[in-house]
């Protein structure tokens, strides 16, 4: 009973809130308010300088946004050409763009090797971690998992709140380390927890790439192909920059603004990174691309005539919760 009284209020309270708070964007035409990331002509809004990364997307000719193939440039680099380099050597390149990102250059043996050794050693998790904040507490979204798990962090930091160089890289090294862990620590858990699979968890192994490790994690035997783990590395190379101008990136932006830690900043990213039109919209497209399939070859198989439907309601996609 009361939550049937409280059902009917809080539909009134909506009710009133949508009636004071509508506002009339009509209004906002020429007025330079910018209500996100993208001006009305669908140019993005200029929010700071970075020599980091750089996305070009399209050219304006004669005042008019014109469209060409994306370049996705890392730190004066082509992306393209990054990748061929990886798939004609055919070695992993995550390591090394993760230290051009961060250093400004393309590391030599020596530098990496180094680099990789760190990544490695900072793979373990702080003591009890795994258990108290993984495994005790789950969770059926990833993402949600990591931010969450990036905050905990800060508790086992003896020195979370410096902002020199040297300690704020440290903790980024560190991050870059543990997330791909993190990320698949939860996924087994929430696997377990709320697919009813078995649980499993594996260490990571020295000897092998962050792709790699990730899959081994993440199967229940540890295996996987070596095209599946350059797959995977092209991906974390891919998604390792993209022009400082995103949503998350922002975001980091932002907080970081009022000097707080680097703890709290990325787990503020993480959590923009969450939303569907951002990093989670991957998932989203997965998803909907995967019923169409499923739908396509469940009418492949149906007798003649069984099951008919019109042809624009055979490609409409199905929407989460629907």
């Amino acid at each position: 009973m009361v939550d049937e009284r409280f059902d009917e209020l809080l539909h009134t309270l909506c009710a009133d809130y949508r009636v004071h708070n509508n506002l009339n964007l009509e209004a906002r035409t020429n007025s330079n308010i910018k209500r996100g990331l993208r001006n009305d002509d669908g140019t993005g809004v200029m929010v700071g300088c970075t020599a980091v990364g750089n996305v070009l997307g399209y050219t304006i000719e004669d005042g008019e946004r014109v469209p060409m193939p994306g370049r996705l440039i890392y730190r004066g680099y082509d992306l393209s050409d990054l990748v061929d380099g990886y798939i004609r050597e055919q070695r992993f390149g995550f390591p090394e763009v993760a230290y051009l990102l961060l250093f400004g250059h393309l590391p030599d043996q020596e530098q990496y090797d180094m680099f990789k050794r760190l990544l490695h050693d900072f793979t373990d998790l702080p003591q009890n971690f795994t258990e108290d904040m993984i495994l005790k507490n789950p969770s059926h979204n990833v993402m949600n998992k990591l931010g969450r798990s990036v905050l905990a962090l800060y508790s086992c930091d003896p020195d979370p709140d410096s902002l020199s160089v040297e300690n704020m890289m440290r903790q980024s090294i560190e991050l870059i380390a543990r997330f791909p862990v993190i990320a698949a620590y939860a996924y087994v858990v929430k696997r377990h927890y709320f697919d009813n699979d078995s649980l499993y968890l594996h260490r990571p192994e020295p000897e092998l790439s962050t792709a790699e490790n990730f899959l081994r994690m993440i199967r229940p035997d540890k295996r996987f192909t070596h095209e599946e783990a350059r797959l995977l590395d092209l991906c974390l190379v891919c998604h390792a920059e993209h022009g400082g101008g995103n949503n998350s990136t922002f975001t980091n932006h932002v907080v970081t603004s009022s000097g707080t830690d680097t703890y709290s900043a990325m787990a503020a990213s993480l959590c923009s990174l969450k939303g569907p039109k951002h990093g989670d919209g991957h998932l989203f497209r997965h998803r909907r691309g995967r019923r169409i399939a499923e739908g396509s070859e469940a009418r492949r198989r149906e007798p003649a005539g069984a099951g008919a439907v019109l042809p624009h309601q055979a490609d409409r996609p199905r929407l989460e919760g629907r």
